[in-house]
């Protein structure tokens, strides 16, 4: 079973030997590699595939899941992915076979990780990873069952509490940070638009429509080992296009005109995330606000506009949701309670019809 290149294609083949699922032996050729090495590694992976015991190793079984994986996320997903999981489980499992952990194993890790006192949020994210590793060796590769289903979950999947800032808070904060121009225009911008970071750090001069009073918003920053990377924005939903106040659209436009040289497919903040969480530490330090984090401030917009009566189908659409269930899940306890009027109302239509 050696790699053997085609004469005609300049492409690497390789032979190979199996059992099917029937037991019985097969012979077959993958075609179409560009190296010998890419060749025997994908033998190497098919063959650990066929292993109807499953007895390979966490680490070892990891690498035919990051495979397949990043074919399929964002570079910036899978990156959060494997330093969950590199850190957080690989640790523990990592030498141990897939067939052999149980789910003692599995509340044993989860104990552990408990008494470290992460938050629940960030638990309950761990959790999700191993679970998602054990879903796919179910799902593709035969493992006969997922230990963390019977082991249970941990933590929680939403914060107890979400922070955010009213308008009078806002307004409090952006005083602070007046005397640097780009991070001014940049919390105005996010503040009042609900535009998720990475956003917002893509944008561009060409982006804005300062005589329609629209930003579009078509790609996403992200900073990933060193690297600046311009992404999808986080779903299709994602891709829209948003009207912006008046006030906005002239700090913008007087904004991109102090920037010298800037072309319309330059950054309009070209910045990273790290300096944007130094500048709103810097605010609230000298403003003595609650202490937000940077995503809270699409908090603090969609709470605004729930305050002025909009609908979670508009709410949905501005901020880029793919499912109006996902505007509702989040921002359900920000809207008033409205039974008692309800009550009323049909108090009123029946003795109306009588």
């Amino acid at each position: 079973m050696k790699a053997v290149k085609d004469p005609k294609t300049g492409k690497w083949n390789i032979q190979y030997r199996y059992t099917d699922w029937q037991g019985n032996r097969r012979k077959s050729t993958k075609r179409g590699f560009s190296k010998k090495s890419e060749a025997e590694e994908w033998l190497r992976n098919f063959m650990l595939m066929k292993q109807s015991d499953f007895d390979m190793c966490v680490e070892d079984f990891l690498k035919l899941y990051y495979a397949d994986m990043e074919t399929r996320l964002r570079e910036h997903t899978m990156h959060t992915k494997k330093y969950i999981i590199d850190l957080k489980i690989l640790p523990f499992f990592g030498k141990l076979s897939m067939n052999d952990i149980k789910p003692a194993d599995i509340r044993n890790w989860q104990n552990t990780l408990i008494k470290q006192g992460y938050s629940p949020t960030y638990l309950k994210t761990i959790n999700n990873q191993l679970n998602a590793i054990f879903n796919y060796a179910v799902k593709y590769y035969d493992l006969k069952s997922n230990p963390c289903t019977k082991a249970g979950s941990m933590g929680k999947s939403n914060a107890e509490e979400m922070k955010f800032w009213t308008k009078q808070e806002f307004m409090q904060f952006i005083d602070c940070v007046m005397d640097k121009r780009q991070s001014y225009v940049a919390f105005m911008t996010l503040y009042w638009t609900g535009m998720r970071i990475g956003e917002l750090l893509a944008l561009t001069p060409q982006d804005i429509d300062l005589e329609k009073h629209t930003i579009s918003i078509s790609k996403s920053y992200q900073r990933i080992n060193r690297k600046d990377l311009i992404t999808p924005p986080k779903t299709p939903k994602s891709k829209r296009v948003i009207g912006i106040p008046e006030f906005l659209a002239v700090d913008l436009q007087g904004y991109i005109s102090s920037i010298y040289g800037i072309e319309a497919q330059d950054r309009l903040f070209p910045m990273t995330k790290y300096f944007m969480e130094h500048e709103i530490r810097r605010g609230i330090k000298a403003s003595g606000l609650k202490k937000i984090r940077l995503h809270d401030l699409r908090h603090s917009h969609a709470s605004l506009l729930i305050e002025m009566g909009f609908t979670p189908l508009a709410i949905a659409e501005r901020l880029g949701h793919d499912r109006i269930e996902t505007t509702m899940n989040t921002y359900v306890h920000l809207y008033p309670n409205k039974q008692g009027q309800m009550a009323d109302k049909l108090e009123d239509e029946y003795k109306e019809g009588l």
